[in-house]
């Protein structure tokens, strides 16, 4: 199989470890006071780590908390995927299998949580009619609005064709507005005029034109509602979740035996690759001065790192 294809390779700067230990870690979201807040899937928690690596408990919404994003309310959202996941141990790994347990009930949920008493509610479980099978990522726009995919999951010899959503920040309005194969990352370009979507197993990045809430645009003739083709580096490369720099880079959590961070040009006509080195390297968020620090979840070793990013990380401002 040939090797993924990158413009070029990027020596992650300054890489530390923030904490460890923690439950196959996701979600990681930068807060003002310079803690990261992060989902511990494996253990059904909502996790908060100081700069110092010490580690609270904010929530125990149970299932899988699999994503997290802060509202214009200041609350947290979660997209949860109803503990889907079967939990193995591998070569000192903790990996997510399929097909789901047993007790998974066959359907997530999309979640609020009130960051001061960790009061969890549930905002919706099914889209007409469908079920939310394993809700997985999540970014707000500017008006307050969620999108938000759903992974679906993989039996021994079937797998959901599911999609990505949008809805009001109660849940009401939802939409499904794509169906792809596994989606997993989604973000939105810096002006929210544009929306991406990474899918797991083909290692693809699509892109659309936000149209409006829910609505989206494109110039692809075959691709899922007329998606553009923004990045499919090959060689076997799987894609996790995703964040956008404040230059529109849409950075890729990379799955595999190239683990890291891939980072597209906001056309598509550059990539870079950022190693990291646990395979199950999972999310990416940025903080610090001007944004310009990488969190990532390596969430088959249990830990959060953090890189210096060579561009100013993006920050959402919602409409008053």
């Amino acid at each position: 199989m040939p090797a993924p294809s990158f413009s070029r390779t990027v020596e992650p700067a300054n890489v530390r470890v923030i904490a460890g230990s923690l439950q196959f870690p996701e979600g990681p979201v930068a807060m003002e006071d310079g803690s990261i807040v992060l989902v511990e899937i494996a253990a059904g928690r909502i996790t908060r780590v100081q700069p110092d690596g010490s580690t609270s408990t904010v929530a125990e919404p149970g299932g899988g908390p699999n994503g997290l994003a802060i509202g214009p309310d200041g609350a947290l959202y979660v997209t949860n995927n109803g503990g889907c996941f079967d939990w193995r141990e591998l070569m000192g790994l903790t990996f997510p299998g399929s097909p789901p347990p047993a007790a998974w009930p066959g359907h997530g949920s999309l979640q609020r949580v009130d960051l001061d008493t960790g009061e969890v509610t549930t905002l919706a479980t099914e889209c007409g009619g469908n079920p939310l099978r394993a809700p997985n990522d999540l970014v707000f726009d500017a008006g307050g609005g969620i999108w938000f995919t759903d992974h679906g999951t993989r039996g021994e010899r079937t797998s959901d064709r599911t999609g990505f959503h949008w809805c009001e920040a109660d849940g009401s309005g939802l939409v499904e507005v794509a169906v792809l194969d596994a989606p997993n990352g989604i973000g939105l370009s810096p002006d929210g005029s544009r929306v991406y979507v990474a899918e797991t197993h083909t290692g693809r990045v699509w892109a659309w034109n936000v149209e409006g809430d829910g609505e989206v645009s494109g110039s692809g003739i075959l691709a899922p509602k007329g998606a553009e083709l923004l990045g499919d580096p090959g060689g076997g490369v799987l894609f996790d979740s995703l964040a956008v720099d404040g230059e529109g880079w849409v950075c890729v959590a990379t799955l595999g035996l190239m683990p890291g961070i891939t980072a597209f040009s906001p056309d598509g006509s550059e990539s870079e690759f950022f190693a990291m080195a646990d395979p199950l390297t999972t999310n990416i968020c940025f903080g610090g001065d001007d944004g310009r620090t990488a969190y990532v979840t390596l969430s088959g070793t249990g830990q959060l790192v953090a890189f210096d990013w060579p561009r100013e990380g993006g920050v959402l401002q919602f409409d008053a």
